[in-house]
């Protein structure tokens, strides 16, 4: 199997699963388990993480090849297709949304009983439960997007989401296409990720998740309506899309460009 299409499977998995965790957040407030949606957050991240784990080395050795044939041009094409497998991940996990807010719902409701996260995923593949899920699947409607309202939501937060978001997706590919660009020092500039993911990262921390898990608290008190989740939920999900479709997109090469420019700066120094 091409190793192009494997990465693209597992990075559409990592977005996939993203794009589905924001639906604990509304979850959490329709059971009063805010605490416990946040829990389960965190578990269902660990398909993020495994699937990065996965793709990681592939992604290396793609970058090698490249090199060795002195082909890095293929790279830019490649990794293209990559972000738009991360917004193809972005896309199926929003039509999925109201299946996942009632998938969280009822395992959040069972959680309460069972406090086990082992045992509830083993009781998820009972034959008597996995027609249950089956038959609460469903599909966005018209009505899904029906009272939606950015009235007493700030908006700086969803902006930063959207740059947040299309940032990180492509902060590991700038840096790899940067070690191509200058195969010399391309170990330094794989470690340099972190200059354009740590931008994300400090977007997310400071900026982005204390306010929407302001705006959920607020609504399991009673404070808020819960349509402002739901509006939140929405408005995160539709930036995640507008961000890996486009803002993704025109940010891979300037990026990659400037991580060369740190890598070669870094060992410039060195060399003096």
């Amino acid at each position: 199997m091409n190793p192009l299409y494997v990465v693209c499977f597992f990075t559409a998995l990592i977005h996939l699963t993203e794009t589905l965790a924001s639906s604990m957040r509304l979850a959490g407030v329709r059971t009063g388990q805010v605490a416990t949606s946040l829990s389960f957050v965190n578990a269902s991240l660990l398909i993020s993480r495994m699937s990065n784990m996965l793709q990681a080395p592939l992604l290396g050795s793609m970058v090698d090849f490249a090199i060795l044939r002195n082909d890095t041009a293929v790279l830019f094409g490649n990794f293209r297709l990559i972000i738009f497998a991360a917004f193809i991940g972005n896309l199926i996990g929003a039509m999925l949304l109201p299946f996942g807010v009632s998938v969280f719902t009822k395992a959040i409701t069972r959680f309460e009983k069972n406090a086990s996260i082992p045992r509830l995923i083993l009781s998820a593949f009972y034959y008597k439960n996995l027609i249950k899920i089956f038959r609460s699947f469903r599909l966005p409607t018209m009505a899904s997007f029906r009272n939606l309202s950015l009235a007493g939501i700030p908006k700086t937060f969803l902006i930063l989401n959207v740059a947040m978001v299309s940032i990180y997706a492509i902060g590991v590919l700038c840096s790899l296409l940067a070690g191509a660009l200058v195969p010399t020092y391309r170990v330094t500039a794989t470690q340099l990720s972190g200059i354009v993911n740590g931008i994300a990262t400090i977007l997310f921390t400071l900026m982005v998740d204390p306010i929407a898990a302001h705006i959920t608290d607020q609504a399991a008190k009673g404070k808020r309506p819960v349509n402002d989740v739901r509006t939140v939920v929405f408005y995160i999900v539709l930036g995640r899309l507008g961000g890996t479709l486009i803002l993704s997109q025109l940010f891979l090469i300037p990026g990659a460009h400037y991580i060369k420019l740190v890598t070669l700066f870094v060992n410039g120094i060195l060399l003096k």
